[in-house]
């Protein structure tokens, strides 16, 4: 008798996620299929036409790169505490220690009021 998909489903909730790698591999070997495969389909048919472009002007997540300190390092420094909670060590060792990221995953504002500041102290600075 077959088992129906419920019956499979709760079958593989008592696995391991070992159990069900290995049953996954002997599933593509038997079958000779391979999971990962039906993704990029599924993604590359969603993608069709402009959606790389629009998910491109979608993005709401920025990182502040300080990518040099500049003639003004203690400016710099205190800026980046006024940006962060760090400490003066910390800042201090993340300004010494570019490029490190300043702020990371602000939304678009933020970014360019922290790269505009770090920018005024004399610092060069990156938004990705």
């Amino acid at each position: 008798m077959a088992l129906t998909q419920d019956e499979l489903l709760a079958e593989f909730e008592g696995m391991s996620l070992i159990q069900l790698s290995e049953f996954v591999k002997a599933f593509e070997e038997r079958f000779d299929v391979t999971a990962a495969a039906a993704a990029p389909v599924v993604v590359a048919g969603g993608a069709a036409g402009g959606a790389a472009a629009e998910a491109e002007e979608e993005k709401d997540e920025f990182d502040v790169i300080l990518t040099g300190a500049g003639d003004k390092k203690i400016q710099v420094i205190k800026v980046v505490r006024e940006l962060t909670s760090l400490g003066l060590k910390e800042a201090k060792d993340l300004v010494d220690g570019t490029p490190k990221p300043v702020l990371e995953k602000v939304n678009k504002e933020a970014a360019d009021k922290a790269a505009e500041a770090l920018k005024g102290a004399g610092a060069s600075v990156e938004v990705k």
